[in-house]
């Protein structure tokens, strides 16, 4: 099967939520992202509601928790395994360590939608870890393991926030996001929701938001008293997405632009605030993109700093005296929150800090740091600066 292909059901047979599933995952494996490919697949299943949630369940939980899967599984399971069968393993080894279905029933309805000569290996190993769960004889090989992360992302954050909020901070982000709506509809995390709600009481009229896609932050931004609110992207494809997003909150403000954040096409001094919401490792919203934590490596985090500070380079020249400068990011890195910080006050000495939002944000740097766990969010970073 070709990367980015998706399997389909054979014909004459009832289409199933672990089917579902089980496709779902094998498409993430070739490389597709659950967040998309579940959408997809879900529009073209026709499953009813109760089953189109077991779907994002099976496979929101199996991508993060694939680590713990594989090695629940593994052990039993010798050999290379084929996409169909990984997947079968993924699906199954996750009810039966995660769910509250009960793992005989969970194995049998699973290994009914495994295709081919695989199916008995699948029902052979499930059935081992059932009895070993069920018996309480699993002894996990170390933390990472057990909490399903790559030995990196352990080590990065706990080195950066300490032991115990680094774990606290990945077992809350191994819990389903729950979805919350502004009151114009917008579907958009709390902590999204605070950052746009602390930049709005600024008040500025005349606003950039250099990395806007999909929109969120720019069509909250959006108020009766703005001038004008420019929403750019470096992709036109995620421009449509702000576009089509500004339409449906009815954002009349906002104006979609493609533009290169680090080689902006704006007049110097034009802008009231400047939001730099910047590409970042993503590491404080794996609970919504499960399966991001296999993605990113530890090189990006470096790597993302410094078009992070390239960004904000750019961005400056376009604050207005007396204006903001605004930089966030969906993440916890100290590279990517206080040392941006640390950089920016050693580069660009003349920038007053604002206060950070009070709590449950902490303290990093001049700005904000706002933990999983504090409010059930995502993990996110805000600092606000004045231009003299």
């Amino acid at each position: 099967m070709k990367a980015g292909s998706r399997p389909a059901a054979p014909r004459g047979r009832t289409v199933t939520a672990r089917r579902v599933a089980i496709d779902a995952l094998i498409a993430v494996e070739q490389g597709a992202r659950a967040n998309v490919v579940v959408p997809e697949l879900l529009t073209r299943s026709h499953l009813d509601g109760r089953d189109r949630n077991l779907v994002t369940e099976l496979v929101y939980g199996a991508c993060r928790m694939q680590r713990a899967c594989d090695w629940l599984t593994d052990r039993y399971a010798r050999g290379r395994l084929d996409a169909e069968v990984r997947a079968g393993l993924r699906v199954g080894a996750y009810q039966i360590g995660w769910t509250r279905i009960p793992p005989h029933a969970a194995v049998s309805a699973t290994v009914e939608e495994v295709r081919g000569r695989g199916r008995t290996l699948v029902n052979a190993v499930l059935r081992r870890v059932t009895a070993e769960v069920e018996a309480g004889l699993v002894t996990w090989p170390d933390r990472a393991t057990e909490l399903s992360y790559p030995d990196w992302i352990v080590d990065r954050l706990t080195a950066d926030l300490g032991p115990d909020r680094a774990q606290q901070a990945m077992i809350t982000m191994n819990q389903p996001a729950s979805a919350t709506a502004r009151p114009d509809g917008y579907i958009q995390d709390a902590a999204s929701q605070m950052v746009a709600a602390h930049l709005t009481a600024l008040g500025a009229r005349r606003v950039l938001d250099v990395c806007a896609a999909p929109g969120g932050k720019a069509t909250a931004l959006a108020q009766p008293d703005n001038e004008l609110v420019v929403a750019a992207d470096l992709s036109l494809s995620r421009t449509r997405m702000v576009v089509a997003n500004a339409g449906k909150v009815g954002a009349t403000q906002v104006a979609a632009v493609v533009a290169d954040g680090t080689d902006p096409p704006y007049r110097p001094g034009r802008f009231d605030l400047v939001m730099v919401d910047a590409p970042c490792s993503g590491l404080g919203v794996l609970r919504r993109r499960p399966d991001a934590r296999w993605r990113i490596q530890a090189a990006d985090v470096e790597r993302l700093g410094g078009l992070q500070r390239d960004l904000l380079s750019s961005a400056l020249t376009l604050v207005c005296p007396g204006g903001v400068l605004a930089y966030s990011v969906c993440t916890m890195t100290t590279t990517e929150t206080a040392a941006i910080d640390t950089w920016l006050a050693r580069n660009a000495p003349g920038l007053t800090p604002l206060p950070p939002p009070g709590p449950p944000w902490r303290p990093a740097g001049r700005g904000g740091l706002l933990l999983p766990q504090d409010e059930g969010t995502d993990g996110m970073f805000l600092l606000t600066l004045r231009v003299a």
